[in-house]
């Protein structure tokens, strides 16, 4: 298993920032296009939505991986898993002592709302 490096999660809540305009604001440009896409693929799994869910619904707003790995599949599916959910940007992480703390990436689920929201 590769090493991961570890991303510092931040002290207060960013504003919202939406990777993109809604979806209903117009077309959209080929690079918004990919940026929406690469989160939706991430998503596209039932693990990975079970997952960031989980650690979405966390108390706290973090979950060690130790809390959330219970989702059918073995350890270093998991592992897969949540790599697939940081590289889309929807996950930050942090590791303390052997254990990995995940966190949504800030605002990213108000910014995903913001995207899929309808036409005023």
């Amino acid at each position: 298993m590769s090493k991961s490096q570890p991303v510092s999660l931040p002290l207060a809540e960013e504003p919202v920032v939406p990777c993109c305009p809604p979806l209903t604001a117009g077309e959209l440009s080929p690079a918004d296009a990919e940026k929406v896409a690469v989160m939706f693929k991430a998503l596209s799994d039932p693990v990975r939505v079970r997952l960031f869910s989980k650690i979405a619904s966390h108390p706290g707003g973090e979950a060690c991986v130790c809390d959330i790995a219970d989702v059918g599949v073995s350890q270093p599916t998991v592992s897969h898993h949540l790599k697939k959910l940081r590289d889309a940007g929807l996950l930050t992480s942090q590791r303390r002592g052997t254990w990995v703390y995940y966190r949504v990436a800030p605002s990213v689920v108000a910014a995903m709302s913001a995207l899929l929201a309808p036409r005023p």
